[in-house]
């Protein structure tokens, strides 16, 4: 089987990407997917008798499908909880293109969505030269944005979706709302409503689960159509 791809990326670190990214899966699989999650660079990972192992791959797998192991999902894994290519270069690792392809291909051929979940922001690097904006929008691939609604989250936005928008496709945004409650939270969410380039594809409340609020039928037809 091919796989259909969504890249998950946010405004900023600590704004909820892995919160619906395993939202997306879970809700996936509760339709009769098979769904994986693939989180390829993680950095902030802890040693475990396993190796080093990332909280946010670790959730990942657990809303995806059964049947995929934890290397598949997450190829490369540093221990400090720092940008991905300085976390690379202290342990004398090279991020190889390659590697992240045949990572992701190897899930497609069994699966029938993988949610990719970058790190950081759309421009996180991954080498010298490029990032994850550059392998995604290399792919086509549809990306969801993750809107941490706090104070600054505006120009955030709008800066990650033009972005978005002017390399790939832009499948929608996400408004997950942090706490505390941002001041004037729906005078900001009517703005971006307004001015965003794609769809809000749901609104997420502070408290949990996530996963009322983020159903496959508000995103999925953005992220298979043209």
């Amino acid at each position: 089987m091919t796989a259909h791809t969504l890249f998950v990326t946010g405004t900023d670190t600590e704004i909820g990407k892995t919160r619906i990214a395993t939202a997306l899966l879970r809700g996936l699989v509760a339709v009769g997917h098979v769904a994986v999650g693939y989180k390829p660079v993680a950095s902030g990972c802890e040693t475990t008798p396993d190796g080093l192992r990332n909280e946010d791959a670790l959730a990942l797998a657990a809303a995806g499908s059964p049947g995929f192991a934890y290397d598949e999902i997450n190829p490369y894994a540093f221990e400090p909880p720092i940008a991905p290519h300085i976390a690379a270069a202290d342990a004398g690792v090279t991020i190889e293109r390659d590697v992240l392809d045949a990572g992701h291909a190897r899930l497609a051929e069994r699966a029938d969505w993988v949610v990719v979940e970058g790190a950081g922001g759309w421009h996180v690097p991954l080498g010298t030269d490029w990032d994850f904006a550059d392998w995604a929008s290399g792919h086509g691939w549809p990306v969801l944005l993750v809107v941490g609604m706090r104070l600054g989250c505006v120009n955030h936005a709008m800066l990650s979706a033009r972005a978005i928008a002017a390399t790939t496709r832009f499948a929608g945004w996400v408004a997950n709302t942090l706490p505390p409650r941002q001041p004037r939270l729906e005078e900001n969410l009517g703005w971006l409503d307004h001015a965003m380039p794609g769809p809000c594809v749901a609104r997420v409340p502070i408290d949990p689960p996530a996963d009322l609020a983020i159903r496959p039928q508000a995103w999925r037809d953005r992220a298979v159509g043209g």
